[in-house]
């Protein structure tokens, strides 16, 4: 069982910056893919972005591309998500998440990740 902890978010204008942190313990990384997920007021939860740990092949939707970017740290065992030009539908509640072996057709689906955090909500307001 991996335990997931985001921090990070908050209130930003348009056209700021957030960074998230995702930090990671239980056990060991290896094999693990890392994933952030949001869920918008209203709406369903949706995919974001995704890290391989070990390849560290990285995995992004289409809305995002270009303006945010996942990365982790192995000596810290954390995986942030570095948002960069939000814009108010980036509104949400962001989640990390977990899983062992996740196999690529599996990546974009909440349904593949086994181990989540509690979420930390970022507004993009004026």
């Amino acid at each position: 069982q991996v335990q997931l902890v985001e921090s990070g978010g908050g209130l930003v204008q348009p056209g700021g910056s957030l960074r998230l942190s995702c930090s990671a313990s239980g056990r060991t990384l290896s094999g693990y893919t890392m994933g952030w997920f949001r869920q918008p007021p209203g709406k369903e939860r949706e995919f974001v972005a995704a890290i391989r740990w070990s390849s560290r092949n990285t995995y992004y939707a289409d809305s995002v591309k270009g303006r945010f970017t996942i990365s982790r740290d192995s000596a810290e065992n954390t995986v942030y998500l570095q948002m960069n030009s939000l814009n108010p539908e980036d509104t949400a509640v962001y989640y990390c998440a977990a899983s062992y072996g996740v196999i690529v057709s599996n990546t974009y689906n909440p349904g593949g990740y086994k181990n989540w955090g509690q979420g930390t909500q970022v507004t993009v307001s004026s």
